[in-house]
């Protein structure tokens, strides 16, 4: 499946949950006229409320876990989670901190796991067209 099989934009919300911001750095990258994800439907919203696809970086610190589960439920079904980074697959260098309660998949379900510290925003498009692919799996009209 590849990018032309999108049949609406894909609205995407992103959430830091603790990151250094390396991963949020290669996000915006991706949004740059150099990669332009725009041009393939792709569309950064400032509402969970109207995203099929959250994008998470960093570790879950104490502060965001009850918020990052809230993201979660308001973002309506079918949704997709593409967790960007190590930090937020493993929490990375942060882990055993005082103040981080673990890996995101400890909060909340993550469909997938894009590496990197950071990843590169070809990295980080092919996460979403993965998740593109979990959405048409559950019947969504992407």
């Amino acid at each position: 499946m590849g990018l032309s099989a999108f049949k609406r934009a894909l609205w995407v919300f992103h959430v830091a949950t603790g990151s250094c911001n390396g991963c949020d750095i290669e996000i915006v990258a991706a949004l740059t006229p150099r990669y332009d994800v725009e041009r393939f439907g792709i569309r950064l919203v400032g509402t969970p409320r109207h995203a099929d696809v959250l994008l998470v970086t960093g570790p879950v610190t104490r502060m965001m876990a009850e918020r990052l589960k809230r993201i979660y439920e308001q973002t309506p079904d079918p949704k997709a989670v593409v967790v960007v980074g190590g930090c937020g697959s493993t929490s990375g260098v942060f882990y055993e901190s005082y103040n981080v309660v673990g890996p995101v998949d400890r909060i909340i379900p993550v469909d997938v796991y894009v590496p990197g510290c950071p990843p590169r925003p070809e990295a980080i498009i092919d996460g979403v067209v993965k998740a593109v692919a979990k959405l048409e799996k559950l019947g969504a009209k992407v």
